[in-house]
């Protein structure tokens, strides 16, 4: 029977696994081995991936993943031959006393994703890193120094991985980061209450003879589900001390600082050198490679001989290429091959298989002697919160409820912050041109940089709700249930379904959200989503979006932002659809995803990612939106007369000399032909020269030189586009007037056919939207794409694609709309 064909809520036995290469690699450290429980939880959406509990944790796997494990009901399985625990194999080697030769402590963190590693690491150092309930958040090496009990602490927070193997970016990231760096410990942080899991990594660190201490984190958690460990008996078999930790809390982080420092004076009890031993047919296969390896220092002066003999059994690629510089290489190959062919022919299994059953018999014998779980196969509170939030029909209805929530509180309630805001800036610009004489500095102060910069500025309030509810959705374990959801949809375009949690990660910024295809094992996969990405609108977006609905569509605000989002997904996955059938055509890559545990972030994590990206705003705004506005109104700014001036300053000296008419017939008159020369000097700026160059391209969109312009200034950071407009439609409409929408609701065509009309009509505003959300990405994503993919040629391809596709897909949305309107 195949685990596709389980009924709902049954439990069975694996029995065996199919399929070959990086499938089985992968299910197989997951804890899909022969004799493991496996109980069918339900089915996703749209007929998507199912999912199902396994060493008491949840997994989704795609029916076409399912259908390659093959199980037996309960009691139809037999389970001689496999208590094949035969415990480990005590070195007796005394630990060096490491304080002697430095009193540096460099300290590597590894774990599980969503183990809680980086949350630790905030703890230790003080740092603010983003953490996330769901893999992929560490996509980069983090480093903390600072001296406490007379050391200097170097701390390294690397991305999470489930094991060693060289199978993901972050797997071979971790693990050439500790053969190169070598750190003088590793603290190994583990999930208390998903512990058979979680020690298979510990068994690799083990291999690789790393002194290593256990961070049982969430400890309070194991306490609650009333999990009954012996720790200290644990740390006894694994020759490893652990320290119970809760890292929300703070809580153990200076018992881990103590037992570091212990175990590296070399006086900890229970650290020592142990090898687990694998039973006597594997222990004797490595012991011959080992042999044949140590005849060269170079590598095992750095890696462990037992470590590379273990992952020559695996068929690990990455260390064979690690040995083929040897001397004797053809001969540590001949009899790696040896070894597994007599290894395969005494078990009937791959070797690969055979070593990950062997680690976890390992596991299951430690834990059957220290470890008990009294309400083992129960439901979980995450598996009764999932059976509304992920249900069949329901799960999807709850998704888009979630998100037209988060946009509508993004609007409504950011809109009172918003005009106090606006009311300080124009507050500030009155006080600033009434203290400063009239002249060029006035005019910068004023209308470049406090009109410019605060027109950025007003946004603020909305960005810090829209990423207050994405931290939510992180820190909570909800956004992998939105690629559990998504994953059957996604895949019919070619996506597979862990490119949902970077695209939903874009909502925030394209570039960590780039940096998280790391995760995917898939090279053609993951360019693939590199690319689609920039279609996801970021926070540096949105205050294009809120400007423009805010002026044009009022009435339906959270409804046309949802939809301005929701095409930016449709292009994305039209895109991937194109692609996956003419440039990349991926082969199937298994959707194997934890679905980690639901936990309520803490509002200090909560405070510390809404501040994080409150300090990149407004650090942009200081930096670079503050030097393209001053830019921006330079060129604007000069040259102050063009060849009109002299005729328009006759014009009103005739009018002030002229004594038939009123004196509000003459200010009224003055007033326009003031407004008709400074909209000729602005045309005749070298910013409306440039403008006027760009325009015949734009014009067929509905776009005036103006707008044209602004799109052109967003291309370092979006944001610039709106202080872009703040610095050019400032003399429109009323002097007194300091809301934006209301200046761009009035801008009127000053010559030309369309003298007198509107130039913001609703399908150019429609335009200008759709126009923003595809074109060009800013040019950190587009570096970000060369040094991801290491080629120009997919960011310049970026680029090109994106600004292309954009202008016909506002040139289609314009004349539509004109039609309609």
């Amino acid at each position: 029977m195949k685990l596709s064909e389980v009924r709902h809520n049954e439990t069975v036995i694996i029995s065996k696994i199919l399929g070959h290469g990086s499938f089985r690699k992968r299910i197989s450290e997951m804890g899909f081995i022969r004799g493991k429980e496996v109980r069918v939880i339900k089915k996703s959406p749209f007929n998507g991936p199912s999912e199902f509990k396994i060493l008491n944790y949840n997994v989704s796997l795609r029916q076409s993943e399912a259908e390659m494990i093959e199980v037996v009901p309960l009691h139809e399985f037999d389970i001689s031959g496999l208590n094949n625990y035969e415990g480990i194999i005590d070195r007796e080697i005394a630990l060096v006393n490491q304080s002697e030769r430095t009193k540096t402590i460099n300290i590597a963190l590894v774990g599980n994703p969503n183990c809680g590693k980086t949350t630790i690491f905030n703890a230790i150092s003080g740092s603010k890193e983003r953490v996330g309930n769901y893999s992929g958040v560490t996509v980069d090496i983090h480093r903390a120094t600072f001296k406490a009990k007379g050391y200097t602490f170097n701390f390294y927070d690397l991305p999470g991985t489930y094991s060693l193997t060289a199978y993901s970016t972050e797997e071979i990231y971790v693990r050439k980061f500790i053969y190169e760096q070598t750190p003088d410990i590793v603290i190994n942080v583990l999930d208390s209450t998903n512990l058979e899991r979680s020690l298979f990594l510990t068994t690799q660190l083990i291999d690789m003879d790393l002194r290593t201490i256990i961070a049982l984190n969430m400890f309070d958690e194991l306490q609650k589900n009333k999990l009954e460990l012996d720790q200290n008996e644990l740390a006894k078999l694994v020759g490893i001390p652990i320290v119970p930790t809760v890292s929300s809390r703070g809580q153990g982080i200076d018992a881990l600082i103590d037992q570091a420092i212990s175990v590296f004076e070399g006086k900890d009890q229970f650290s020592r050198h142990v090898h687990i031993n694998y039973g006597k047919d594997l222990e004797r296969s490595i012991q011959l490679i080992r042999e044949k390896v140590k005849e060269f220092k170079p590598i095992t002066d750095k890696i462990s001989s037992r470590f590379i003999a273990i992952k020559l059994l695996e068929k690990d690629k990455q260390i064979l290429e690690l040995l083929s510089g040897y001397a004797n290489f053809k001969d540590i190959h001949e009899i790696t091959d040896r070894e597994i062919r007599k290894i395969e022919m005494l078990e009937n299994e791959d070797s690969e298989s055979v070593v990950t059953n062997a680690k976890y018999s390992f596991i299951s014998g430690a834990l059957k002697e220290t470890y008990k779980n009294p309400d083992e196969g129960k439901k979980t509170r995450s598996e009764v919160i999932d059976s509304l939030l992920t249900h069949r029909y329901l799960g999807f209805p709850i998704f888009t409820a979630l998100l037209f929530l988060m946009f509508w509180t993004t609007f409504k309630l950011g809109a009172y912050p918003m005009d106090w805001i606006d009311a300080g800036v124009a507050a500030l610009g009155n006080f600033v041109g009434n203290l400063i004489p009239e002249g060029m500095l006035n005019d910068l102060l004023v209308d470049g940089i406090i009109s410019g910069a605060g027109s950025v500025l007003v946004f603020l309030p909305n960005i810090l709700i829209l990423f207050f509810f994405i931290s939510l959705l992180e820190g909570s374990g909800y956004m992998a249930r939105a690629a559990f959801i998504m994953d059957n949809i996604m895949h019919r375009f070619g996506l597979h379904g862990r490119s949902f949690i970077p695209m939903i990660m874009g909502f925030g910024c394209n570039v960590p959200a780039i940096l998280a295809t790391r995760s995917m094992r898939n090279r053609g996969d993951r360019i693939l989503t590199m690319l689609i990405i920039p279609f996801m609108s970021c926070s540096a977006r949105l205050p294009v979006y809120i400007l423009i609905i805010s002026a044009f569509f009022a009435k339906y605000q959270a409804w046309i932002l949802i939809g301005i989002y929701a095409v930016g997904i449709v292009f994305a996955f039209l895109t991937a659809q194109i692609l996956n059938k003419t440039v990349f055509k991926n082969k199937e890559t298994p959707f194997v995803m934890e679905l980690p545990t639901y936990r309520l972030p803490t509002l200090r994590n909560v405070l510390y990612h809404m501040w994080d990206k409150t300090q990149h705003y407004l650090r942009k705004i200081g930096t670079i939106i503050l030097l393209g506005v001053v830019i921006v109104w330079a060129l604007e700014y000069f040259p102050r007369e063009s060849e009109k001036s002299v005729h328009y300053e006759e014009q009103i000296a005739g009018i002030e000399n002229n004594e038939l008419m009123t004196p509000e017939e003459k200010a009224e008159q003055i007033l326009d032909l003031e407004h008709e020369q400074e909209s000729d000097r602005l045309i005749n700026s070298y910013l409306g020269r440039v403008g006027k160059i760009i325009e015949p391209v734009m014009r067929p969109l509905g776009f005036d030189w103006k707008m044209s312009i602004s799109l052109l200034a967003g291309l370092p950071a979006k944001e610039i586009v709106v202080s872009t407009m703040g610095v050019l439609y400032q003399t429109a409409g009323d002097e007194n007037t300091v809301s934006l929408q209301k200046k761009l609701q009035d801008e009127v065509y000053q010559t030309g056919k369309k003298k007198g009309s509107k130039i913001f009509t609703t399908p150019t505003a429609l335009a200008f939207l759709i126009f923003i959300l595809i074109y060009f990405p800013c040019i950190g994503v587009v570096a970000t794409i060369k040094n991801e993919s290491g080629s120009w040629k997919w960011a310049v391809f970026s680029v090109l694609y994106t600004t292309g596709l954009a202008w016909f897909a506002a040139f289609v949305t314009y004349n539509i709309g004109n039609l309609m309107v």
